[in-house]
């Protein structure tokens, strides 16, 4: 995998926007990742992070715009639902703005219990690691004192 490619992507992502290398570094160690290369140049990815027994979850799925349209993700999506250390799961989940129309084509359908799925989530944790923090924080902690 080209992490600096995948980083370069990524980091303007909408759901990973200003990951420190260093994070994406540390996550692509410890994931199952599946790349999409042209011309000897990545221009695709996933990853998956799993126990490899009950549950996966699927991330960072990407194909470079000038790349869509040629069936590259289809692609994609079927080498990662075909995996060996991921067949048997009870569960995979993903999370998508905008691309329900390719997880629907490999049996990803919504969660009928959403009320059920909790989570933590800070959507600033990369700019408060970069020493940066938007006017929303800052006034958040004026008011508090």
């Amino acid at each position: 995998m080209d992490r600096h490619a995948i980083h370069q992507f990524l980091v303007s992502s909408y759901w990973a926007q200003g990951i420190p290398f260093e994070i994406l570094d540390k996550a692509l160690d410890n994931s199952l990742c599946f790349g999409v290369f042209r011309g000897g140049k990545q221009v695709g990815f996933g990853r998956v992070i799993t126990d490899s027994a009950t549950f996966a979850y699927l991330a960072d799925v990407y194909v470079l715009e000038a790349h869509r349209g040629l069936g590259l993700s289809k692609k994609l999506m079927s080498m990662i639902v075909a995996h060996p250390q991921l067949q048997g799961l009870r569960r995979m989940l993903l999370a998508t703005r905008d691309a329900h129309h390719l997880y629907r084509q490999f049996e990803f359908v919504p969660v009928p219990n959403p009320e059920s799925l909790m989570q933590r989530w800070d959507p600033q944790i990369y700019m408060k690691a970069a020493g940066k923090q938007d006017d929303i924080g800052l006034t958040a902690e004026l008011k508090a004192r």
